[in-house]
This record gives structure tokens, sequence and C-alpha cells, in this order.
């Protein structure tokens, strides 16, 4: 796992432990329902970490073929990693 990946888990992990205490705060107030998107992009965080940014700007960019952009850009890094550096 790389120092990016490990950064995104953690903001998920910020995410999601920072909207349960709000919510537990509000004791079961109807207002605690508010926190609930920011709980679930919390726990997508921490489960997926830097690969939801990368279907996000997918998305943004109009991507009509998301998973094969995605396809795409593992294939490029693995061969970044794999092709050795011409002398």
């Amino acid at each position: 796992m790389t120092r990016r990946d490990i950064l995104w888990r953690g903001i998920g992990v910020v995410l999601a432990v920072t909207a349960c205490g709000v919510a537990a705060a509000m004791n079961g107030s109807a207002l605690a329902t508010l926190v609930f998107p920011i709980a679930l992009l919390g726990l997508t965080l921490i489960i997926n970490g830097k690969r939801v940014m990368v279907v996000l700007r997918a998305e943004r960019h109009g991507h009509g073929h998301t998973a094969e952009a995605i396809h795409a850009v593992r294939l490029r890094r693995s061969r970044r990693r794999v092709d050795p550096p011409y002398s």
C-alpha cells in the first residue's frame, strides 16, 4: 500500500469517526441523518482508498467508460514498475 493510499484511507477513517461522533452527540435527533452521507463517504474511502479518486476524476471528465479508464491507469502504473529503465 502506498503512502497516498494510506492517506486516503486515513481521511476516510477521520470522516467516518467524526460523522458517527456527531450523530451520537445528537442523541437520536432527526438531524443525525444529515451526517449519514459523510459516514458513508468515509467508509467508501476506508475500503477503496485512492481508487475512489480515480473513479471521481474519470466521471468528472465525462468518461463514458469509467471501468476501462480505471483499468488503463492500472496498466500504465504496472508497466512503469515492470519495465526496466533503458541504459
